[in-house]
């Protein structure tokens, strides 16, 4: 079976294209779950209506299915909670200027 790594690891190679940091970064994954080959995505925008939705949406299939093992990847979205900057890593908001 994949393992969380694996999976965490190419959703870090999936970049918000206006901000250039990464998903799992930006603290937009909320939960993942892997079900034998099934790979399910729970995750949120930074807005809802975000522009981006289908983008990320088809880059997270693309590269999950790129994992030896997976042949089925969901993404689910959801605003609840909304996101918002806290969720991001230390180094994503360091980066975007945020004071903590």
């Amino acid at each position: 079976m994949v393992s969380q790594e694996e999976i965490i690891a190419k959703l870090k190679l999936c970049l918000d294209p206006e901000l250039g940091i990464n998903i799992v970064d930006l603290g937009l994954i909320y939960s993942i779950h892997v079900e034998s080959s099934r790979v399910v995505v729970l995750m949120t925008l930074t807005t809802p209506g975000c522009p981006l939705e289908s983008y990320f949406v088809k880059d997270i299939s693309t590269k999950l299915k790129s994992i030896k093992g997976v042949s089925d990847v969901s993404v689910e979205l959801t605003f609840d909670p909304l996101w918002d900057p806290a969720k991001m890593s230390q180094e994503s908001r360091d980066l975007l200027g945020f004071i903590n």
